[in-house]
């Protein structure tokens, strides 16, 4: 297959794609991967098949066409091919929630920029990155790698990265309850859908939509939430789009848990952890068994409560996602008082302080815990966070968290 053709199969594909025929879309492309001779053209091919794995959830497929992509790049010596194949394996890596290898890919794609393309490509790679170091709640890196992300995305007049980024930082702020930041950004997100989006794919009305059902229903707006998350949930089915389909039922599943209707909660939550399992979304399934074990609490169920708890403490401590084990001992410790436990409660208080010095999760003027209820919050420009009253009432010469890790242990 020469080079015309290549191109000829590839749109066909595209066309395919565009009307929802996703498995036709994708017999056309593996035929031009199979025989065609033309590097540049079997590499394109590669981005289609890794996007539309991506978005269909098979992450693994993903993982194994950018691998088969670097091997292209290499092939083909150009650096913009190499720098966008180490992003696809980046972004594979995240989906799967292997948040270390993400950030070692973006490192080596950051690394290797000098042309045009490439610097284009920053951007992605910094949101890339942040996602891995919100997986991995390290928070001041994820928020300097967003902020970074939506500098790129403003310079380049990147509307659609813009969108991606704000999704990002609603759910950063979901994260550390600052609810009125969670909601701002998804409407941000929304907002762009709306003015540029005409020729977007739908995904990202959808994405928008999840993102400020979830605010909506921290905030306790129940309703608004639900009208988020069954828009968002009409286009995942439509598009077949499985990761989003297990959000949506997550998030409906928690909708009824804070009306209390456990019943219907609980369906709800067995299937999206049914998707999440299938797809290899492990930070999902933390939230889902998050969501059981806080329904099996309203049942009074404590034992099944624990059994979820610790089936959640095994992921969230492979994925080394702290956040997902603070949360964990807080419900242990309500758990181990009630069951008047004195021993095991302890040993949760202990761990659950412990967590909060790790992930810095304080304010640095006030020392009160963030993250624990909902509270406005401002980050200064090194990217650490405070209560927004503190900042506001104290003022600030530079960052007092900054100033602490710069004394060296024992010069004091």
């Amino acid at each position: 297959m020469g080079q015309d053709q290549t191109k000829q199969q590839i749109e066909k594909g595209l066309h395919l794609y565009q009307s929802n025929q996703t498995e036709k879309a994708l017999r056309v492309w593996m035929r031009v991967l199979e025989k065609s001779a033309d590097p540049a053209g079997r590499f394109r091919v590669l981005s289609c098949l890794i996007t539309a794995h991506a978005e269909m959830g098979r992450y693994k497929d993903m993982l194994k066409f950018a691998v088969v992509q670097i091997d292209t790049a290499r092939e083909l010596e150009d650096p913009d091919f190499l720098t966008e194949s180490y992003l696809n394996l980046a972004r594979s890596n995240e989906k799967l929630c292997e948040f270390q290898k993400t950030i070692s890919y973006c490192k080596t794609c950051l690394n290797m920029q000098g042309t045009t393309v490439s610097l284009q490509l920053n951007g992605q790679v910094s949101l890339s990155m942040g996602n891995a170091f919100l997986g991995l709640s390290i928070f001041q890196k994820a928020l300097e790698c967003f902020e970074k992300a939506l500098r790129y995305a403003h310079n380049n007049d990147d509307k659609m990265l813009e969108c991606r980024v704000c999704c990002s930082l609603g759910n950063f702020y979901t994260q550390i309850k600052d609810y009125e930041k969670a909601l701002f950004f998804p409407c941000k997100a929304a907002e762009l859908v709306n003015d540029y989006g005409k020729g977007w794919s739908l995904k990202y009305r959808a994405m928008s939509q999840y993102h400020m059902a979830v605010a909506y229903r921290k905030l306790g707006r129940l309703a608004d939430a639900m009208d988020c998350c069954e828009e968002s949930m009409k286009i995942a089915l439509q598009h077949g789009d499985r990761p989003l389909q297990a959000l949506c039922l997550l998030c409906f599943a928690d909708i009824h848990r804070s009306r209390r209707d456990v019943q219907t909660a609980f369906p709800r939550y067995d299937s999206s952890m049914s998707i999440m399992t299938e797809i290899g979304n492990r930070l999902g399934l933390i939230q889902v068994l998050l969501g059981v074990t806080k329904c099996w609490m309203i049942q009074k169920e404590l034992d099944k409560a624990l059994e979820s708890i610790e089936k959640a403490q095994e992921l969230a401590e492979g994925l080394g996602n702290k956040l997902g084990l603070l949360k964990l001992h807080c419900l242990c410790e309500r758990i181990y008082r009630t069951k008047e436990q004195q021993q095991e409660l302890r040993d949760h208080v202990v761990k659950f302080h412990e967590c909060v010095e790790e992930m810095e999760l304080y304010c640095g003027m006030c020392g009160e815990s963030i993250g624990e209820k909902n509270n406005q919050l401002q980050a200064l420009p090194c990217s650490h966070f405070f209560h927004l009253k503190c900042l506001q009432t104290n003022g600030t010469r530079g960052c007092p968290n900054c100033r602490r890790l710069s004394v060296k242990p024992g010069y004091v």
